[in-house]
């Protein structure tokens, strides 16, 4: 039995891989051995899938994909698999409709999370609007996707819901930037009645001093409710004399107040380290975006982006990266007030 306990729904075919007998990292994920689980050119058109996101569906697995097109614009496609590791895509994009069932294309789209709240599931995703900031659609079936309102106006990125309401609230994570690629950033946390108004905007975290997360960090996954709080898989940069270096952090906040940090690890659980992590368009990410999780078991899958050119898998199991979170956890005043000022 765990000591940690997951809340949620049963998931008896998540994907599953055991540590390997020498894994000497001393971190608490490892990876899949056959990583990466999307290769190059995945689809007719597409020369890249990354940094996408998976969900249970129907007994199988569906997904928000990151499609980078041979002309360079990213676009969300809709991936289906029965095992969570072989994946295969609709040829074309997935075609957004606003309330009124007309076409309502975003110019372009990147970096979706899918997550389900109640009947529905809504992507988040980046795009242009006037800016860099954030889109959202709902789905209940995956073939008729309607656009809502933008939540914020720009810049922002790197907007996670929660997957479940908070106090009657839906929740909503997200990292405010700039035009560019953003040399810094914080998470912060901001509720909606009706996923149409947001407000009552919280800080959540700043960057740290721990060198891996020194210049920005951002939300990953959705979180994931346990008896501990809210598991928080996101990502931290760093900066070198090569560029930025992206690795999988992981925190826990309260499960009543969201923007107050329980534990937050002082060290990364994943960092670039295999070829496909280190090579390709943008070397040197894992850049976290959604999870499965099975309560009976404790496992859980994290799906992560790899040098904005692959998709990898990791594992782990609740007591492993809870108690790992907890022994190795540093927080700031900043990160354990309400984040309101």
């Amino acid at each position: 039995m765990s000591k940690t306990t997951i809340i949620g729904t049963s998931l008896p075919n998540i994907p599953w891989q055991d540590r390997p007998a020498d894994d000497r990292t001393g971190l608490p994920l490892w990876r899949y051995s056959e990583n990466p689980i999307i290769e190059r050119n995945p689809a007719p058109g597409v020369a890249r899938i990354f940094n996408s996101a998976v969900v249970p569906y129907e007994g199988a697995f569906i997904g928000a994909f990151r499609g980078e097109q041979t002309n360079g614009i990213p676009f969300i496609y809709l991936g289906h698999s029965s095992d969570g590791i072989h994946w295969t895509f609709d040829p074309d994009k997935i075609p957004f409709v606003d309330e009124n069932g007309n076409p309502f294309m975003p110019k372009y789209a990147y970096d979706p999370r899918l997550v389900k709240i109640e009947d529905t599931y809504y992507i988040i995703w980046c795009q242009d609007f006037y800016g860099a900031s954030i889109g959202i659609a709902k789905t209940t079936d995956f073939k008729t996707y309607t656009r809502i309102e933008n939540p914020f106006v720009p810049f922002n990125r790197n907007a996670v819901l929660f997957p479940r309401k908070v106090n009657g609230n839906f929740m909503l994570l997200s990292r405010p930037s700039d035009s560019g690629h953003t040399p810094f950033g914080d998470i912060f946390l901001s509720q909606s009645p009706d996923m149409e108004f947001w407000g009552h905007h919280r800080h959540v975290m700043s960057k740290a001093d721990e060198w891996w997360e020194n210049v920005k960090i951002g939300g990953g996954a959705a979180p994931i409710e346990t008896s501990e709080g809210w598991l928080l898989f996101y990502h931290g940069v760093t900066n070198t004399c090569n560029g930025f270096v992206y690795s999988i952090g992981g925190a826990i906040l309260d499960i009543d107040c969201p923007s107050k940090v329980r534990y937050r690890c002082s060290t990364f659980l994943l960092t670039p380290q295999e070829w496909y992590e280190e090579r390709g368009f943008v070397p040197n990410v894992c850049f976290p975006c959604a999870t499965l999780q099975d309560p009976d078991s404790g496992k859980i899958a994290i799906y992560y982006g790899c040098a904005d050119t692959y998709v990898g898998l990791a594992f782990t199991d609740v007591d492993t990266v809870v108690d790992y979170i907890k022994a190795n956890s540093r927080v700031t005043q900043t990160d354990t007030e309400e984040g309101r000022r």
